[in-house]
């Protein structure tokens, strides 16, 4: 009463040995193989030579702020991220080598897309994008990095290394 049009197609049992022969030299070559697990916290992965991680602002070895407020970077940047507020040097508070420094300098590393085009819009060197990537917080406002949080430690005010 079934046609033969209807019934299922009988499959060849070579094939199906075939098959699992094949999944079973898969799972061997596998299975011989060196593990490649990095140990993350104790062992990091290297980076690429050119990595674009965390920003830093920089300063010359005297102290002085290598930011002169021109605000190249915030207009260089793709997604408006960075805020730039400019004030003036005075004789008595002199902060940058130029007439201008950033009084203000955030970051949105929320929306920062790591491009790089901040770094290559200063015409002083001051933004740098480092190799440190290990950026995770608990809260979005942490993710807003002050100029306090950006600025290299000043060379001026450290102790100098003894080596004995």
């Amino acid at each position: 009463m079934t046609d033969e049009t209807e019934r299922p197609a009988r499959r060849n049992p070579l094939q199906d040995v075939a098959a699992l022969a094949q999944g079973l030299r898969t799972t061997l070559a596998e299975v011989m193989r060196p593990v490649v697990t990095t140990q993350y916290p104790e062992e990091k992965s290297p980076r690429a030579e050119r990595y674009r991680g965390r920003h830093y602002l920089r300063r010359y070895d005297n102290g002085l702020e290598r930011c002169i407020g021109c605000e190249l970077c915030a207009a260089a940047c793709p997604v408006g991220c960075i805020l730039v507020i400019a004030a003036e040097n005075t004789e008595d508070h002199r902060v940058s080598p130029g007439e201008r420094y950033a009084k203000v300098y955030e970051i949105n590393m929320l929306r920062c897309i790591f491009c790089g085009y901040c770094e290559e819009a200063c015409p002083v060197q001051a933004i740098v994008l480092g190799p440190e990537y290990e950026l995770s917080d608990v809260s979005r406002e942490r993710f807003i990095y002050t100029k306090d949080m950006l600025l290299e430690p000043n060379p001026a005010q450290q102790e100098p290394i003894v080596v004995r």
